[in-house]
């Protein structure tokens, strides 16, 4: 069955996705999944009306020409439809998690108070075991803090899913709390938290319907991100909803059911195993290979670390100067500078910052008389393939000086050699020798 999907100020490139407003447009009820980033939706009151003198924005129903009035109507109305969407169509809501942002007190002519913000459309549910209650949003607190440290909780849900294909670029504005401290993961599925456990994804069943709360993707494609929801809010809608288990449901068992349990206990407890080996083995993997960055990075945050890391194996002490770096050595010392670009060779500038380095250090007797540049141009271009990295001033400018020039894949040949023959302290002592008594272009270790 053909599904209706449409997007709310959140912006989603796929064709089955159609756009809509949340003041205008048609019923949520309509639909069988909305996607909505709520956080526009107090523009409408947010930079219009004044700020009173106790820091809260008003308006009095009796003197704003109907303004307030329909604010009220709108978002009673947008209530509505949400809760029949959960409840009687069995749809999805998949919503971004923001503070609560800048309220709004709509003050009636008799006095009464209401007070709305950009999650005031979201449908009560209330969810009860035996010795706790989950009432939302009443209880709800969207706490401001601010995060990218995303730690996934390894569920079976398809926005869990959708959370991993955008690793890397989730980051978070709120956290979800409760403000009676009820364990939600007992009524609701936690898809993520922070490192210290604050919620910040999460999906909560009405019935068969579902609400999800997700934090930011920053910088995602459109489409990209259009076409993971899409499929993750399809295999979503036909789940079954939440029912709590009664207490005396064990006493009805079902002929193979035990055996069953055992063997899911079992499955479980090997998928835990092998989810940590293969942690441990990515991570090996990942320190193993890490060298391999200085081939086609660039930046203080990529390359220097890698290079840092090959001078470390060749017997160097490193030390890291913003993305420059001062080694050390029995066989002397020097100053590191580090030029990585896409284009086809490094320029005079980068000389000249080594220069001035060196300079400054020979000028105060404090640090060495020796440079070093290492050069990686034309960084999307195999090692092998690439001409000359550095132009013929770049050349004469360390020769004259005495520095030594070389480029990430001849250092990256060293790093190979020592990785593979292990070669003694003796052999290593050579290679440092050759680094610091180089001058000009670095041609290798006789």
């Amino acid at each position: 069955m053909k599904q209706t999907l449409a997007s709310i100020y959140w912006r989603l490139d796929n064709p089955e996705i159609r756009k809509a407003d949340f003041f205008e447009g048609e019923s949520f009820s309509s639909l069988d999944a909305l996607f909505i980033d709520p956080q526009p939706i107090s523009d409408r009151w947010a930079y219009d009306l004044p700020v009173d003198r106790d820091g809260k924005r008003r308006t009095h129903a009796d003197s704003d020409r109907g303004f307030g009035t329909i604010l009220t109507r709108i978002f009673r109305r947008r209530r509505d439809e949400a809760s029949d969407l959960l409840y009687k169509v069995g749809g999805v809501i998949v919503c971004r998690l923001y503070p609560r942002g800048e309220g709004l007190e709509v003050v009636s002519k008799d006095g009464v108070t209401e007070r709305i913000d950009r999650y005031s459309w979201l449908p009560s549910v209330s969810l009860v075991d035996k010795q706790h209650q989950l009432n939302f949003p009443s209880n709800a607190r969207f706490t401001p803090r601010t995060g990218d440290d995303i730690v996934l909780a390894g569920t079976d849900s398809p926005f869990e899913e959708y959370l991993r294909q955008f690793s890397g670029r989730i980051s978070y504005s709120a956290i979800y709390q409760d403000i009676l401290s009820t364990p939600v993961e007992r009524f609701a599925t936690v898809l993520a938290r922070n490192r210290v456990g604050d919620i910040i994804a999460v999906q909560i069943p009405y019935d068969e319907g579902l609400l999800v709360l997700l934090p930011h993707v920053e910088m995602a494609s459109p489409a990209a991100e259009g076409l993971a929801l899409l499929q993750a809010a399809r295999e979503a809608v036909p789940r079954p909803g939440f029912f709590s288990q009664p207490d005396w449901l064990p006493s009805y068992p079902i002929s193979g059911e035990d055996s069953l349990r055992d063997e899911l206990a079992r499955l479980t407890a090997r998928r835990d195993k092998i989810s940590e080996k293969i942690a441990e083995i990515s991570q090996h993997l990942e320190e193993s290979t890490r060298y391999k960055r200085m081939l086609y990075t660039h930046g203080r945050w990529s390359v220097t670390p890698a290079i840092s890391d090959a001078l470390r194996l060749l017997g160097f002490a490193v030390e890291e100067l913003g993305s420059d770096l001062l080694v050390r050595s029995p066989e002397g010392d020097a100053i590191v500078a580090i030029a990585a670009t896409d284009r086809q060779s490094v320029g005079i500038a980068h000389y000249r910052h080594l220069l001035d380095l060196v300079d400054r250090s020979r000028t105060s007797g404090d640090g060495p008389e020796k440079g070093i540049l290492v050069v990686n141009a034309s960084c999307a271009m195999d090692p092998k393939r690439r001409r000359t990295q550095f132009t013929p001033e770049v050349l004469r400018g360390c020769k004259s000086q005495g520095f030594c020039l070389i480029t990430t894949y001849s250092l990256y040949k060293i790093v190979q050699r020592a990785l593979a023959d292990k070669p003694p302290q003796k052999e290593l002592s050579r290679i440092r020798k050759a680094l610091i008594e180089c001058d000009g272009e670095f041609r290798g270790v006789t």
